[in-house]
């Protein structure tokens, strides 16, 4: 059973919001591109693992996707946590084509790919500090010690998995997605007695879905941009031009002459996600290139958002914007530039 959903990770709606904004001509942009098609591929290897996962028996499985735990002044994070009665399994994806080396003298990672090379930290290095801080988290919460189990899943069935001779345990560690059922098979077996009863398999889901914390880190000071640099306006769904005017109650392009009543809705949702969560009249009639301070209360309580303040200090709080509504071109493949 899947407990905690998969979602578009947060940084992912950052950059699409951010090139959104951004001059297409700024010296920024080709890193800003690739950062969003490697985030992006990286979603879509976890995404590919929801098949398998999808045979495991949710009665006896129960599974979390994008967890984000503190312990002490650290958090970690985990791609996929499975939890059974018997064990918990940790779960790191790789979505790398080509051919992977894992190098166990240098403890990397390294992608080999149209003659390329490109070195990453080693992943089972990263479990096996998850590993640790998992069972700390567990310890400081009550909970019993239980047998933890991790693997490095790589998502793309055609990518080849290459190490030295002496590293022969790698198939142990390291798998295809297409063997994890198996090799959970192969957990189960060794494990065959129930640690957590039902009452205490409750108690840790609740309280690690209470636990979750989301990252929440500014894309612009991480790219060292300016808020100036972000182009203000409703954009055109039609033909990206910006920005579209406000007339009678509707926002009109004078590019291509198409109309949009709630084109303010992408515009807000890329405010929060860029600048900061919470917006007042005026931020927003700035933002949204309104006069009207009248209009632009009106379309913000249109959007029955959480308010602070009263009258002229009252300030809307935009997060629950950016969760119910994923931005309209979401799906659209990352640009590239030459």
């Amino acid at each position: 059973m899947i407990i905690k959903d998969r979602e578009i990770p947060r940084i992912i709606l950052k950059l699409q919001a951010l090139l959104r904004r951004f001059p297409m001509h700024h010296h920024k942009i080709q890193i800003l591109v690739d950062e969003l098609n490697r985030r992006t591929a990286g979603h879509k290897g976890e995404e590919a693992l929801d098949y398998p996962l999808s045979l495991l028996n949710p009665e006896k499985y129960l599974i979390f996707h994008g967890l984000r735990l503190q312990i002490g002044n650290h958090f970690f994070q985990i791609d996929t946590l499975v939890i059974s009665k018997n064990f918990i399994l940790l779960i790191e994806v790789k979505n790398l084509a080509g051919t992977i080396y894992f190098d166990p003298v240098f403890s990397q990672l390294i992608q080999i790919k149209d003659e390329q090379k490109q070195a990453y930290p080693d992943p089972q290095i990263q479990l096996l500090r998850q590993v640790e801080q998992l069972k700390k988290w567990l310890k400081h919460h009550g909970f019993s010690s239980i047998s933890i189990f991790s693997l490095v899943v790589v998502s793309n069935d055609k990518t080849i998995i290459k190490t030295s001779p002496e590293n022969h345990n790698l198939n142990s560690s390291v798998i295809h997605r297409h063997l994890l059922p198996t090799h959970i098979k192969t957990f189960e077996k060794s494990t065959q007695s129930e640690v957590y009863d039902h009452k205490e398999i409750k108690k840790l889901v609740r309280l690690l879905k209470k636990k979750h914390v989301e990252a929440e880190h500014s894309i612009l000071e991480r790219f060292n941009i300016s808020p100036s640099e972000i182009k203000k306006g409703v954009f055109c769904e039609v033909c990206t031009h910006s920005p579209l005017v406000r007339k009678h109650g509707s926002w009109f392009c004078t590019n291509c002459k198409a109309k949009n009543l709630n084109g303010h809705v992408q515009a807000l949702m890329d405010y929060c996600l860029l600048i900061k969560p919470l917006i007042t009249n005026e931020e927003a009639r700035k933002f949204l290139n309104i006069e009207s301070r009248y209009v632009t209360k009106r379309l913000l309580k249109s959007l029955n958002l959480p308010t602070t303040g009263t009258k002229k200090s009252t300030t809307y709080d935009l997060t629950q914007l950016t969760k119910q509504n994923v931005p309209t071109n979401s799906n659209k493949k990352p640009a590239t530039t030459k």
